[in-house]
């Protein structure tokens, strides 16, 4: 390998590593702005199939301490018309990775220029189980403060632990999810 040929690989796998690492912030009001930013850009791509976009996740609870990376979901009409965005949605600086685990998901992530990860977006068929949960885990730690509390000082601990490691912080926060997603499930059908 030549010398350039070395550094490049040494960038890519320092820029791969930075990306894989989780670094939390404490909520930033600059947050739902980001998200309605990009929501009006994917809306003039998925305006066909697009029936609503919704901002998930930590940063869309306020309070709640998150990686600053703004999650979006859409609820499209057809994934196939989706599919047929790909190009569109590259043009906007995403990246398509099929369902990427989740049957019936469409997934995209975006970098900026230092391919520091800073969007995602989960696009699922209306009405899908998926849209419900998410929506539910969202809505529920808003109205739920204490739960909220709970759930940022776990992500506090577990992005301590192994340096910050992605796939550990995911799996930390399996449990936790999956508890509270239940509850949320049982509220939202209660209201």
């Amino acid at each position: 390998m030549d010398l350039v040929a070395g550094i490049e690989a040494a960038i890519g796998a320092a820029l791969r590593a930075q990306d894989m690492t989780v670094v939390l912030q404490d909520y930033s009001a600059e947050w739902p702005v980001r998200f309605q930013d990009e929501a009006s850009k994917i809306d003039q791509v998925l305006q066909e199939t697009l029936v609503a976009l919704h901002h998930i996740g930590s940063t869309a609870v306020p309070g709640l301490v998150a990686k600053p990376i703004i999650d979006l979901m859409g609820e499209v009409k057809s994934l196939s018309a989706c599919d047929h965005a790909v190009d569109a949605m590259r043009a906007l600086g995403y990246e398509p990775m099929g369902e990427y685990g989740i049957p019936g998901r469409r997934y995209y992530r975006k970098f900026n220029a230092g391919r520091v990860r800073t969007h995602h977006l989960h696009v699922f068929r209306q009405g899908s189980a998926d849209v419900i949960r998410h929506l539910a885990f969202r809505d529920y730690l808003i109205a739920h403060p204490e739960a909220a509390a709970e759930y940022g000082a776990l992500k506090r601990k577990l992005s301590s632990l192994d340096g910050g490691d992605w796939d550990s912080y995911l799996a930390g926060k399996d449990r936790f999810v999956q508890k509270t997603e239940q509850k949320a499930l049982i509220w939202v059908a209660g209201r």
